[in-house]
């Protein structure tokens, strides 16, 4: 990545961070991962990806947006540092 301008290393944090966003917890996936599956709106789906793509996720952990539902659960899991 070092190749990259700073304007593109932030494009692929992002992108990183929108690909960790994808694995929310779904019912089907609950006997794989652990993760109680839960039922996410697509309004708040499009208002997270929005916000990730916004910039305002930037300062939070990219191993915070794996198997979780809503920005909000994204916040929470870091500040528990989980």
């Amino acid at each position: 990545m070092e190749e990259l301008s700073d304007e593109d290393k932030l494009t692929v944090l992002r992108a990183r961070k929108i690909q960790r966003f994808l694995s929310q917890p779904f019912h089907v996936a609950e006997v794989f991962t652990g993760v109680p599956g839960q039922y996410v709106p697509l309004k708040e789906t499009i208002r997270g990806f929005k916000s990730i793509i916004n910039g305002e996720m930037d300062d939070y952990p990219e191993w915070a947006f794996f198997n979780v539902g809503t920005i909000e659960e994204v916040i929470q899991k870091s500040k528990k540092g989980q």
